[in-house]
């Protein structure tokens, strides 16, 4: 088999979100997708926990791969505007897609929902863990845990934080934990959200409560590993209580839909992008804070980076070979770098407390903000993308 070239083009490893996506935008292509488990399936009626800001940009880059229309209509939610608060309760700024141009700021969906539509007529190779890759001048050789070899021009890894290819192929990366986990859960509300996006920054905490289909909300809070803890043992009433009052009820009374989960936050950077025969696609490149709700949509924006390197390349070009590789890593250094600083900056100066003059310079730079239409603009078109 050697003699006769590597069995596929591309084999990617991991696929949820961003390794289904990329999958499903290089059809065409002798692709093997490597998947650990079948993608979740949200119940009749209920709506998942864990949910996505989708961009409008990914939006559409998820319509042309056929993905986007196969999730009901019921099941997705329009982000019309935005408001966020300051941690002294007077300063805010607000964001309006009417005023920006644009039909929404973003899409809500379910994890569940997205994957299943990703998946929907995508074939695996195999559902065992990838335990070797051995990389040479021609090829790289995957063995898998089920004792399957396959050899593929191109190894991507999209198996997330812990990701066994950026291991294998030595990269390295910088990592610390903010000693927070976000909680989320969904809720049912008294007053009608009007497809708005809300996020109270709490002198540490952030909490945000994004809009669902009918009148329930997607809550991500924030907060300190041990306050967690503490939210997750609270009866329903109680965390309903505590998240109406930390919401200032701008949304009334709230009821519990969906039991209450918990995700340790971290930063992770890996230190390149690439390495010989191996390309690195969303959180096992990158992981940021929610609290800008942006990382499954830069894990979305590397695959449609490098599925257009890989679908524009000259019919002779290897899809491993080093200079599309470079070509992909270099497309993404910026805005991965961008929004990482961006979003760490923000907690910084938000997420770990502290008053005095940085609390009255953090809260003065949002009302200032909220006054340059120029700035919240082209804000706005950077969250879009």
């Amino acid at each position: 088999m050697g003699a006769a070239g590597p069995d596929f083009e591309v084999a990617i490893v991991g696929a949820g979100v961003v390794g289904a996506a990329l999958a499903r935008a290089l059809q065409g292509l002798r692709v093997a997708l490597i998947a650990q488990a079948a993608p979740p399936r949200s119940a009749p009626g209920a709506l998942e926990a864990r949910v996505y800001a989708i961009s409008p940009g990914n939006a559409a880059f998820l319509e042309r791969i056929g993905a986007w229309q196969a999730i009901a209509r019921h099941r997705l939610a329009p982000v019309h505007g935005m408001r966020v608060f300051g941690d002294d309760g007077q300063s805010r700024i607000d964001f309006d897609a009417w005023q920006s141009g644009a039909a929404e700021l973003a899409w809500i969906v379910e994890d569940a929902e997205l994957q299943c539509a990703l998946r929907s007529g995508l074939g695996v190779f195999s559902a065992a863990e990838c335990e070797r890759i051995e990389v040479d001048a021609q090829r790289a050789t995957l063995s898998l845990g089920d004792g399957a070899t396959l050899r593929a021009n191109l190894v991507i890894g999209a198996d997330g934080a812990r990701s066994v290819v950026r291991a294998q192929a030595g990269i390295a990366v910088r990592e610390q934990g903010y000693g927070q986990s976000a909680v989320v859960a969904n809720f049912s509300c008294e007053r009608p959200h009007r497809n708005l996006a809300w996020q109270w920054f709490q002198g540490g905490p952030v909490l945000a409560l994004l809009p669902l289909p009918g009148e329930r909300v997607s809550m991500v809070w924030s907060v300190a590993q041990a306050q967690a803890a503490r939210l997750m043992a609270l009866a329903p009433e109680e965390l309903c209580a505590a998240v109406a009052a930390a919401s200032h009820h701008a949304l009334g009374a709230l009821a519990l839909v969906s039991s209450p989960r918990a995700f340790p936050l971290r930063r992770l950077r890996a230190q390149r992008m690439i390495a010989p025969r191996t390309a690195l696609l969303g959180d096992a490149a990158h992981v940021i804070h929610p609290l800008a709700g942006q990382g499954a949509n830069l894990g979305l924006q590397d695959a449609r980076a490098l599925a257009g390197v890989l679908l524009g390349r000259e019919p002779f070009r290897d899809a491993g070979e080093a200079r599309l590789l470079r070509r992909y890593e270099r497309s993404r250094a910026g805005a991965v770098t961008a929004m990482d600083a961006v979003v760490h900056g923000l907690h910084g100066l938000f997420g770990s407390g502290g008053g005095g003059a940085l609390a009255s310079l953090r809260n003065a730079g949002l009302n200032l903000a909220d006054r340059l239409p120029v700035l919240k603009n082209l804000l706005v078109r950077q969250a879009m993308a």
